[in-house]
Parts: C-alpha cells; sequence; structure tokens
C-alpha cells in the first residue's frame, strides 16, 4: 500500500496529496476544517432530500405501463439493492471522510485503474442522469402550458427538447454563481416538494382505500407479476435511488458518525422507498395499465387531475416542476464535483479543478458538467438516460461493494471505520451480486452504451494515467 501518491500523468502532473485529521468535533485536511455539525435528522434531509425527485414524477407512468401495480415490486427491489449497499458505504464513509464518495473508496481499495474507470463514469452517469431529469422537466412544462391553454403546435418534442436545454444552461449558470445561491434553491425546492407530496398521497390512499370518494374508477390495471418484467423496470427505475450515497460526502462533518451515518443512509432508503411504493399503488388504483402507457412520462398529472380535477393536475405539474429541477440541480454540482477530486489526482488535466476567482465554484468542473448535459437532454431518450445512468452507477456500487471486503482483507494501518458492517463479508458480497445482476435486465442497447463509456473511461487511464499511484490505494 502507497502512504503518499506516486508517479504523474502524461503532463507531468503528480496527485496532490492531502493529508486528514479527524476529531470528536471536526475533520481537518490541508484546505479545511470542518465541524461536525449534523446530526442523525440532517443527515436524513441530505439523503431523501437527493432521492425525493424527477423519479417519483416521472417514472410511475412508463413502470405502471410496463407491469401495473407490480411496479411496487420493481420500486422494491431497487429498494433493497440500495439498502445492501447503503450499509458497506456506512463503513467505508466513516474510514475515508472524503467528498469524493464512491470514487474515492473505489480508488483507495481497488486501485488506480478501478479508480479512474468510476471517477470519469460518475461523472458520465451523472451527466446521463441530468440530461433524464432536464427531458422530465421539459414534458412536465409543456403540460403546465396546456393547462394555462397555451397550444404549442405539431412539435410538442421539439419543445420539450427546448426547454429541456434552455433549464440544463440556466442551471449550470446558477452553480457556477455560487453554490451557495444553487444549496438555497435546493433545500426550499425540498421541503415544498415533500408537503405536496405527502398530502397528494394521503389523499390518493384515501381514495384507494375508500374512505372517501373522489369518483375515479376502480383499480383495472393487468398486472404482470413475473420476476422477469419485475426485475427489467426495476433496472430502469433504480436511477430513482441514486442519491442515497451522498449522505456518505458529509461524512467528515457529522456527530457521532459510526452511529448517525449508517442510520441516516437506511431511515432515508426506507423513506423513499415507502414512498415509491405508495405512489404506485395510487397510481394503479386509479388508471388501467393502457391509460398509464397512453400518459407516459406525465401520468402523474393525469392521475392528480382523476383524484382532483384541475387544482389536482395543477398540484402534480408543480410539483413535477419542482422534482425535476431538483433533482438536476442537485446532479449538476455532484457532477462538477465528481469531475473535481478526479483531476486533483491527476487523472483528468488539473485545469479541470481550477475555480473562479469571483464566485469561488469549479467554473470548467461546471462546464465539463453541463455541456454534455444539454446535447443529451436534447435527444428526449428517456428510458435510455435513466438506463444509462444506472448502469454506471450500479456497476460503482458493486465495485464498492467489493472495494470493502478488498481493504478489509489487507487491514491497512489508515483504515479505522466508526461503524463496522456486521456479518463479515456476506452484506457487502450480496450486495456487489445484486448491483451487477440487476444489470443484465437492462434492455441490451443501455447495456452497450453502458459499456462503451466503462472501455473509453479505461482507454483514458492507460492513455493518461497509468504511472500514478493514489495515496492509500492498496
Amino acid at each position: 500500500m502507497s502512504s503518499e501518491p506516486t508517479g504523474t500523468n502524461i503532463e507531468g502532473t503528480a496527485p496532490d496529496a492531502e493529508h486528514v485529521v479527524e476529531t470528536d468535533e471536526a475533520t481537518i485536511t490541508d484546505d479545511a476544517e470542518l465541524e461536525r455539525t449534523i446530526g442523525l435528522s440532517g443527515g436524513l434531509a441530505i439523503g431523501i432530500g437527493t432521492m425525493i425527485g424527477a423519479g417519483i414524477f416521472v417514472f410511475p407512468g412508463l413502470a405502471g405501463a410496463e407491469v401495473g401495480a407490480a411496479a411496487a415490486a420493481s420500486f422494491g427491489v431497487g429498494g433493497v439493492i440500495a439498502l445492501l449497499v447503503a450499509l458497506p458505504t456506512s463503513e467505508l464513509a466513516t474510514a475515508m471522510p472524503k467528498s469524493g464518495g464512491g470514487y474515492y473508496f473505489i480508488s483507495r481499495g481497488l486501485g488506480t485503474l478501478a479508480g479512474t474507470v468510476i471517477g470519469l463514469s460518475l461523472w458520465l452517469g451523472l451527466v446521463f442522469a441530468t440530461a433524464f431529469y432536464l427531458v422530465g422537466l421539459g414534458f412536465y412544462a409543456l403540460d403546465g402550458l396546456a393547462l394555462v391553454g397555451i397550444t404549442v403546435g405539431s412539435s410538442p418534442e421539439t419543445i420539450v427538447s427546448g426547454i429541456a436545454v434552455v433549464a440544463g444552461i440556466g442551471f449550470t449558470v446558477l452553480n457556477v454563481t455560487g453554490t451557495e445561491n444553487a444549496a438555497k434553491l435546493q433545500n426550499g425546492i425540498v421541503a415544498l416538494l415533500l408537503s405536496m407530496l405527502l398530502a397528494f398521497l394521503a389523499f390518493g390512499m384515501a381514495d384507494a382505500l375508500g374512505f372517501v370518494d373522489a369518483g375515479t374508477p376502480p383499480g383495472e390495471a393487468r398486472d404482470v407479476w413475473a420476476i422477469g418484467p419485475i426485475m427489467s423496470v426495476a433496472a430502469l427505475v433504480f436511477t430513482s435511488y441514486l442519491g442515497f450515497a451522498q449522505v456518505a460526502t458529509v461524512a467528515g462533518e457529522m456527530k457521532s458518525p459510526g452511529r448517525n451515518l449508517p442510520l441516516a443512509m437506511i431511515g432515508s432508503v426506507v423513506i423513499v422507498t415507502a414512498m415509491y411504493v405508495l405512489t404506485i399503488f395510487v397510481a394503479t388504483s386509479v388508471f388501467t395499465q393502457d391509460a398509464l402507457a397512453a400518459a407516459g412520462e406525465t401520468a402523474m398529472v393525469e392521475i392528480g387531475r382523476a383524484l382532483l380535477g384541475t387544482p389536482g393536475a395543477l398540484v402534480i405539474i408543480v410539483g413535477g416542476l419542482l422534482a425535476t429541477m431538483s433533482s438536476a440541480n442537485a446532479s449538476i454540482l455532484s457532477t462538477s464535483r465528481a469531475i473535481y477530486g478526479v483531476s486533483k489526482d491527476a487523472l483528468l488535466p488539473r485545469w479541470a479543478s481550477r475555480i473562479n476567482l469571483k464566485y469561488g465554484t469549479p467554473h470548467v468542473a461546471l462546464g465539463m458538467a453541463g455541456g454534455p448535459v444539454i446535447v443529451l437532454a436534447a435527444t428526449r431518450q428517456v428510458q435510455l438516460l435513466a438506463e444509462v445512468a444506472s448502469f454506471l452507477h450500479l456497476i460503482m456500487y458493486g465495485l464498492m461493494c467489493v472495494a470493502l471486503v478488498a481493504i478489509r482483507r489487507d487491514e491497512p494501518d489508515w483504515y479505522d471505520p466508526d461503524f463496522t458492517v456486521p456479518g463479515g463479508p456476506v452484506i457487502p458480497v450480496i450486495g456487489a451480486v445484486a448491483s451487477f445482476g440487476l444489470i443484465a435486465f437492462m434492455d441490451p442497447f443501455s447495456i452497450v452504451v453502458g459499456i462503451g463509456v466503462i472501455g473509453a473511461t479505461a482507454g483514458w487511464y492507460f492513455y493518461y494515467a497509468r504511472d500514478i499511484r493514489l495515496k492509500g490505494a492498496l
């Protein structure tokens, strides 16, 4: 194991060597002192806020159209896989409280090649996810225009692309001008969104269970309770869980991380999974499978209209716009930080981590996030974008579990986690198998695109950074 980084990339640049000191009150690095101010409730808020987003508004129509009420099982499968990865992630995060998250854990546990592949794949995976959120935003904005009586002519698809592209540019500029502005927008959106969702789900459940009568038809969805279709839909909707690992990025600022970090990650996954399952239950109680398929990405709008009339549709449209904006904004921010971390390790050119002197933000990294997002958003390929994002994240989650097993096996001196996953290697191994296994149920073209991205990132390592060995890598 290397105690300090060694080697340089083809430009002669060496990785930054950062030293970390942890106390009960703070995590101290070369650049900053992070006070431990985040408790369990704060960790839960981060986990829920990063997961409750576009997925709950865009997927019910797409998933319900495939398997009907069985889509609830698909969301359940996604939640179980997220839980299996959350525990190993908690152990790794309490031992390595770094903002790089999955990239940092894998690069130190499995070496520079795996780290480069995952670091760059995380960047591109978030790019695909952000483009998916922006296309969803475009569809919801289109429904909003229709609700207020504005017609868009015979090319609504072009309008969707235009809205997605403009929104992508807007969120990139917002993040360049200051993280504080983006964070304030994010917190406000999440609070309002949760209030609206809880009220909508309470009324929908009351209608589905017969406590109130909103005049909706009884549940007539044709349910497909078969393993293959359920797992295929689980692979599609797994994008909805991509945010849970973000809690790990604040491990260095969390009080009693050995207790609060795993509880926050597990609690947020359980709460969000319950909300997803309830949403599918309400959706398939109101509409048939065919009706969900016809409504597509904005089926939730028609469900809101069926339950509460025009005010219900308006609430869902506003909620959908807030959710897609929240997810897109958070993903662009995360994408830029992934690029920043990889660049600091000299796996990308150092100019990618330059900080804007006026706003104090990584403006080059934000540009590298926003540029490809805008291009992909213009394609409107919702399912492809979602599945490729899931593919790249599932690879990362599986390798994080493998990294934990490898680090435990080698027992390096620097590895001293505050939380240890019980049961030895059982949970990490099952988590890795489940993460990699879900990929087999994806559309073959999505798998080909994902493999192409992995291959390109591996090629970049051998071209640019094969002589680098990172600090702490086994």
